[in-house]
């Protein structure tokens, strides 16, 4: 594979998994989180109705742990495509 095809690979892999995780955190924060507030309000979770649960915290640990998901996924596509540090 030359250079710049390994390069255009490697764009799209990383466009493919930035799509995939931007996606998630929308769909925790803002359908979840704003959207389906009141459906998930009827849920309790730990005491409090989920729906204002995910709004105020649960959208803040998916996305902490998309960015672990991130990094840990493009550590994988930087050894796949020999771009590492």
């Amino acid at each position: 594979m030359s250079s710049k095809e390994n390069r255009e690979a490697y764009w799209k892999a990383n466009l493919k998994l930035m799509g995939l995780l931007l996606s998630i955190w929308f769909i925790v924060s803002y359908v979840l989180g704003i959207v389906l507030v009141d459906q998930l309000n009827t849920i309790q979770f730990g005491g409090f109705k989920l729906g204002f649960w995910i709004a105020q915290q649960g959208s803040m640990y998916v996305y902490l742990i998309l960015i672990f998901v991130y990094a840990k996924k493009m550590n994988t596509l930087d050894k796949k495509y020999g771009v590492e540090d």
